[in-house]
């Protein structure tokens, strides 16, 4: 897939940030509007303790339409109760007000710090003439959704006369069902909105549902795609394909960017004896701390692969078939350790990105997943994360 060398915004879409008193100096408050009614599917979070824009983006992605997305970062407005709810509604309706909208067709997402009290009147009085400020370059949106972010996470690409456009924020407390962190996909397609729900489920499951950088599934995922029109019908095989590559791509710098990472690990379970197993197996590889810190470190243990694959009681294992390799070195054969060369493994587990792939030998399932290797960085990052 070619993406633009510099990402662009959908025909009719324009976004601005702001530093509105959340953050001391980086923006913290970033508006995406479309100039048209869009067509719109949302995923969300199945923490159980979901945030409160969660609970009204689940009320308000019902009628399908959206027309912006505002967002505030360094405070995710989680466990903050009815108040919280209140200050989500009065986002919306700050929004809407700005663009000349419906509060009911405006998502609102926060992240950052759980349990805190949204400072609801900087945001009002911090988004009033920000619709001023939006134009079609997509960075300024990307840089307003950053929490411990080192860097914008922006793609676009083009299907035909379409573009398709991905904002994304994540770097820990990733390990959803459904989603990502945050993350906007803007397109000028036209598509309904049950279309685009399935699309966007179809794509999620085989990306953002694949990511993990710590096992955390946060409280405030969420994961929404916009289509306003624009630029006319699309053929929906080749806008799917991209859409499911852009998701991918998507995932991987997500889990590049990890809270203190170093490499990005990606981890295929092939002949497993379903997907479902094959996804399992993936999971628990890129999961494991013992073999994220095998890769921080260079060390060619293969013993905690071969633990990570084991525990997975519920999979079918046949210790005789199961192989496994590491940036295409085998390291292990027929359940056993391969007569690989240590130094040969741990200079290929000095490569910024670390491919694990395991073959099971029992069936046809296939399976890739996303991570990162956990380092100091990790603990220093949260350690103080709600103090900092």
């Amino acid at each position: 897939m070619n993406f633009d060398s510099t990402p662009v915004l959908p025909h009719g879409f324009r976004c601005a940030s702001r530093n509105v008193g959340l953050k001391p100096v980086a923006k913290d408050l970033a508006l995406f509007v479309s100039d048209v009614d869009c067509a719109a599917a949302v995923l969300f979070t199945r923490n159980q303790f979901p945030g409160a824009p969660v609970l009204l983006g689940r009320e308000t992605i019902k009628g399908g339409v959206l027309r912006a997305v505002i967002v505030n970062s360094k405070v995710s407005n989680v466990a903050t109760g009815e108040a919280g709810l209140q200050f989500a509604r009065r986002m919306a309706a700050g929004a809407a007000a700005e663009v000349g909208t419906d509060a009911r067709k405006v998502l609102v997402s926060s992240t950052g710090v759980i349990g805190v009290a949204l400072p609801i009147e900087k945001i009002e009085a911090g988004m009033r003439g920000m619709a001023a400020d939006l134009q079609a370059d997509p960075m300024p949106g990307a840089h307003g959704i950053m929490t411990t972010d080192t860097h914008p996470k922006v793609l676009s690409v083009r299907v035909g006369q379409a573009t398709i456009t991905w904002i994304a924020k994540g770097a820990g407390m990733i390990e959803p069902n459904m989603a990502t962190m945050l993350a906007y996909i803007f397109t000028d397609a036209t598509f309904d909105a049950p279309t685009l729900d399935g699309m966007l489920r179809r794509a999620a499951d085989v990306s953002f549902n694949m990511l993990s950088i710590d096992t955390d599934t946060s409280t405030s995922d969420t994961c929404a795609l916009l289509a306003n029109g624009m630029a006319g019908p699309t053929d929906p095989a080749s806008f799917e394909a991209a859409l499911v590559a852009g998701c991918i791509r998507m995932a991987e710098i997500i889990a590049r960017d990890g809270e203190g990472a170093k490499h990005l690990i990606k981890v295929r379970a092939r002949g497993a004896k379903s997907v479902g197993e094959a996804r399992t197996i993936a999971k628990s590889v890129v999961n494991s701390p013992l073999v994220k810190t095998m890769v921080a470190g260079a060390d060619p243990n293969v013993g905690r692969l071969l633990m990570a694959i084991g525990k997975c009681f519920d999979v079918t294992i046949d210790r005789s078939k199961t192989d496994a390799w590491i940036n295409g070195h085998q390291v292990v054969a027929g359940g056993v350790r391969g007569a690989f060369d240590d130094d040969v493994v741990r200079k290929a587990l000095g490569n910024e990105v670390v491919t694990i792939e395991v073959a099971l030998g029992v069936g046809t399932g296939d399976a890739t997943a996303f991570g990162c290797d956990l380092t100091q960085g990790y603990i220093d990052e949260n350690a103080a994360y709600y103090s900092s």
